[in-house]
């Protein structure tokens, strides 16, 4: 199988791995910014099209106020250090969420990051940020209703087309391949629509410990599977199950 067009990342375990080493939450979530540069950088040198990273979801706003901070802090240092780096690697970032609950400084440096970086034509990064997918959803819904409330749209047009171009990954292809770390396995609320048809690669692996040796595991474990999306793959396979 060809490499994933499009991989999207749960980056899972820094508070564990902090944890364990006996280090303050904060101490994992730095390293674990080091390791997601080290991941977009060889991502775009193998030629994936699009790296989605889950930087900060929905739900995570429930977190301590000071750990929230801190975030806020390491994105928005990320962002002034390696806007440049990232179009020097010729790579566009772009975000997908509710970045409006940002706080204003960082939703202006956010801002800068992706005007400076919109003419790259190399791999799409997309950071999740304040993202959750039901809520995702929902405002599809809304804005659905509303088209449908104004007479402009016919509910007997609504169709998965129609819905997947009211959400916020609008334009982007679904993921084709979802690794998440730290031995969770769940989504999260995270892609829920967008993640229908992809493949999954759970790792016990922090995130922090994600190594590029973790990543091309990954990739070439993805490359042994086949996608059918619901087909069978060959004539011969018919005949195989329609002879039992």
């Amino acid at each position: 199988m060809e490499l994933p067009a499009h991989i999207a990342i749960i980056m899972d375990g820094n508070g564990r791995w902090a944890k364990q080493r006996g280090k303050p939450r904060t101490f994992g979530h730095v390293k674990g910014t080091r390791v997601a540069k080290k991941v977009i950088t060889e991502c775009s040198r193998l030629g994936v099209k699009w790296l989605t990273l889950y930087a900060f979801s929905a739900e995570n706003w429930l977190r301590p106020q000071a750990e929230v901070s801190l975030l806020m802090r390491i994105l928005q240092r990320y962002l002034e250090r390696e806007t440049q780096n990232l179009v020097k690697e010729n790579i566009r970032l772009t975000v997908i969420g509710e970045p409006e609950r940002l706080s204003p400084d960082l939703q202006k440096v956010l801002e800068q990051s992706v005007a400076a970086t919109s003419k790259c034509t190399g791999l799409n990064l997309v950071f999740a940020l304040s993202y959750g997918s039901r809520q995702e959803i929902a405002a599809a819904v809304q804005k659905i209703a509303a088209q449908v409330k104004d007479g402009t749209l016919d509910p007997d047009q609504i169709d998965e087309s129609h819905i997947q171009s009211n959400l916020w990954t609008e334009g982007m292809p679904d993921p084709d391949f979802v690794i998440r770390t730290s031995g969770e396995q769940r989504l999260s609320n995270f892609l829920l629509w967008q993640a229908a048809y992809a493949e999954f690669y759970f790792t016990e692996t922090l995130w922090p410990d994600f190594d590029l040796s973790h990543l091309h595991t990954a990739i070439n474990n993805y490359r042994t599977r086949s996608r059918r999306f619901g087909r069978l793959e060959t004539s011969d396979e018919l005949l195989s199950e329609t002879s039992h």
